[in-house]
């Protein structure tokens, strides 16, 4: 049996933080892992994964009846060349389309990864954590599969800030 280089697989969406990519790169780095960015289409469903890695796609409106090859997006590609240029790390990028929990899963599955590193959203603690709570990616992802999950938080909001549960309104 032939040993196989270890994955990192690393969810990623225009506008996110550089700081996701950059700790599953850290990851990567620690376990000599090849680091593989997946980008996933929400707005749309797979209909075919082609042998050579691309998928076509449908759009979740039924009224928008048109195949869609699924394609990483350039400005994503270079916001996250940009993040891993001095990093000793091999990565590639992945385009996928579907729910995006259940797209990483299937992803992490094909390649055997040896983790799923995703990112909160920057949209404050209290969204955050609803999001975290009733229906984020991190949770599902946590919930139906049993690789590590590790949720790298994009805000500090230090020990002085109410959480929601403590909220008394």
């Amino acid at each position: 049996m032939m040993d196989a280089t270890p994955t990192v697989v690393v969810g990623v969406i225009p506008g996110q933080h550089s700081r996701v990519v950059a700790e599953a790169a850290t990851f990567a780095e620690r376990f000599g892992a090849e680091l593989v960015c997946a980008s996933v289409d929400a707005s749309s469903y797979t209909l075919e994964r082609r042998p050579d890695g691309t998928v076509t796609a449908l759009p979740v409106d039924p009224d928008a009846f048109e195949e869609i090859v699924e394609v990483f997006d350039p400005a994503l590609h270079r916001a996250i060349a940009e993040t891993l240029a001095d990093r000793g790390v091999h990565w590639s990028t992945v385009a996928l389309a579907g729910p995006p929990a259940q797209e990483l899963m299937r992803l992490a599955d094909q390649l055997d990864a040896a983790m799923i590193v995703v990112g909160t959203r920057e949209s404050g603690l209290r969204a955050s954590l609803r999001e975290f709570l009733s229906g984020s990616v991190a949770v599902h992802l946590a919930h139906h599969q049993e690789r590590p999950v590790v949720v790298v938080p994009l805000a500090s909001h230090g020990e002085d800030l109410t959480l929601p549960w403590e909220d008394e309104s």
